[in-house]
């Protein structure tokens, strides 16, 4: 869905229980030229059968509504590997189920008071195939949700085992927040070499984009809470 970019607006859902919510994020989404508010639903069952016929490219989502909430909507969005983007909507700094739908295949979260233009660079991201996760807000939610997950739902130290030396310091990079830019900067290395690394990175952990490479860096103890 990204391909087209360039020559379609990105269409957006938003899934929020509250109308006041999705009328002032409808209002800045459908000022801007590269993009448009396409469906809104109240809870996530509307959402998925609204989308069923709709397709869009990214999905704002509230976590907690009513018949069905944001985490079982977003796993129901992204369980087929081609479908919307999802990012998480919520009012709490710290809440446990942010990470739950980070895990069900969410690219990434926003606060409900983000400023508008964080929001737009946000829709924007993850349109084009990264996750939100540079705010230092994110890393501090995702650090500190990851160390207070139980074992059963941590993802084991092993899976690291088959990353390189090299690959492992780019997920360390990733979890800090960095961008590819940066990090080809960090480590004198070309924007593509990083580009191969990060791939790499995603397919050896299988996770879907970078945020949940993230999580398991967190979750495997690589990458401490506050570093």
């Amino acid at each position: 869905m990204t391909e087209d970019s360039t020559d379609s607006p990105i269409k957006v859902a938003l899934v929020d229980d509250q109308q006041l919510v999705r009328a002032g994020f409808a209002l800045v989404i459908n000022s801007q030229p590269d993009m448009e508010v396409s469906i809104e639903a109240g809870d996530g069952a509307q959402a998925l059968r609204l989308l069923g016929s709709h397709p869009v490219d990214v999905v704002l989502m509230d976590v907690r509504m009513p018949n069905m909430d944001g985490l079982a909507a977003t796993a129901a969005l992204t369980e087929p590997g081609d479908g919307p983007k999802v990012i998480i909507l919520t009012t709490f700094d710290l809440d446990e189920y942010v990470l739950r739908a980070i895990k069900a295949g969410a690219s990434g979260f926003l606060l409900k008071d983000t400023p508008p233009e964080d929001m737009l660079a946000a829709i924007r991201t993850v349109h084009h195939g990264e996750a939100v996760i540079a705010p230092s807000s994110t890393k501090r939610l995702i650090g500190h949700l990851a160390s207070v997950l139980p074992d059963a739902e941590r993802t084991p130290p092993a899976v690291l085992d088959s990353l390189t030396d090299r690959e492992r310091e780019v997920l360390v990079l990733m979890a800090r927040g960095r961008s590819n830019t940066e990090i080809a900067g960090d480590l004198f290395v070309a924007e593509a070499t990083v580009k191969t690394h990060v791939g790499r990175v995603l397919a050896k952990l299988g996770a879907r984009d970078r945020v949940q490479a993230v999580v398991v860096a967190y979750e495997t103890g690589l990458v401490n809470p506050g570093s």
